[in-house]
């Protein structure tokens, strides 16, 4: 039985390379061509609707070249653009990526949780909205609401388990910064952010820390908030991601943030130590 599984394997990242082969020695309309097909199930460059040369521009830029740089799969790419849309609440726009990122094997599970991710960063309406968006695809595809619970921490649990991912990666800055508030509203905040953003949220199934860390790092380049950014660069890093992928992530941003946003996020990881 491990002998099959290690061939199956083996197989897969055989046919990954000759995929990653090929789509190499494309141009980037024929590969624009492939990664719109696979993404959508149509054909990209109709050149139909009252905007064809912007959707030419659009589509061979984003499925034909930024699609192909670096080194994410199809998975991450999608996800990645999911909270950079939730994130600018262009709504049409993730519903459509939310139909993509199934047709390219993110599980249901994954992508809620990938718009659960935002709520600490861009707030509970936004990620209402973009949500009852990415409820609609799941529903038109017959995929039963809700979803199975993803939540392993207990009430009384919150805190702890919260600091368990908090600390090794963020120490406790937050709390030294704000200890000056008056009437223990510091402590306030702080317990909220490990409570709410670690222990509700990072501690969720489907998705592992990294991941989360991740996602967390794109919707703070696609808000602009270069100061937890910088930070989140650090705690990526500190969470096993490689400065390569987050590149690469910063490059997926691109076409939907804009080139100032991806620059300024590309420096701060540049400029980690």
């Amino acid at each position: 039985m491990k002998k099959v599984l290690i061939i199956v394997v083996m197989a897969w990242m055989g046919l990954q390379l000759v995929h990653a082969q090929n789509q190499s020695d494309m141009d980037r309309t024929t590969l624009c061509k492939e990664n719109f097909r696979l993404l959508f199930g149509g054909e990209a460059l109709t050149g139909q609707g009252t905007d064809p040369e912007l959707m030419d521009i659009l589509q061979k830029f984003i499925f034909g070249e930024v699609f192909a740089t670096g080194e994410l799969s199809m998975k991450q790419r999608e996800l990645i653009t999911c909270v950079c849309l939730a994130t600018m609440q262009t709504l049409p726009q993730l519903e459509a990526h939310a139909g993509a990122a199934l047709n390219v094997g993110v599980s249901p599970l994954e992508l809620r949780e990938a718009m659960y991710q935002c709520a600490p960063f861009v707030g509970f309406p936004r990620v209402l909205n973009a949500v009852e968006r990415i409820n609609r695809v799941l529903t038109s595809r017959g995929i039963a609401l809700p979803l199975d619970k993803q939540g392993q921490v207990d009430e009384e649990e919150r805190h702890a388990e919260g600091a368990k991912i908090q600390m090794p990666l963020y120490g406790d800055e937050i709390r030294q910064d704000m200890r000056s508030l008056p009437a223990g509203m510091g402590d306030a905040v702080s317990d909220f952010l490990t409570e709410v953003c670690f222990g509700d949220f990072y501690t969720r199934g489907a998705l592992d820390v990294p991941t989360r860390e991740l996602l967390s790092l794109c919707v703070l380049a696609t808000l602009g908030a270069t100061p937890q950014l910088e930070a989140h660069v650090a705690g990526c890093i500190k969470a096993g991601l490689t400065k390569d992928t987050l590149y690469a992530a910063m490059i997926q941003c691109l076409p939907y943030i804009g080139f100032p946003g991806a620059l300024n996020a590309i420096r701060a990881i540049r400029d980690n130590h």
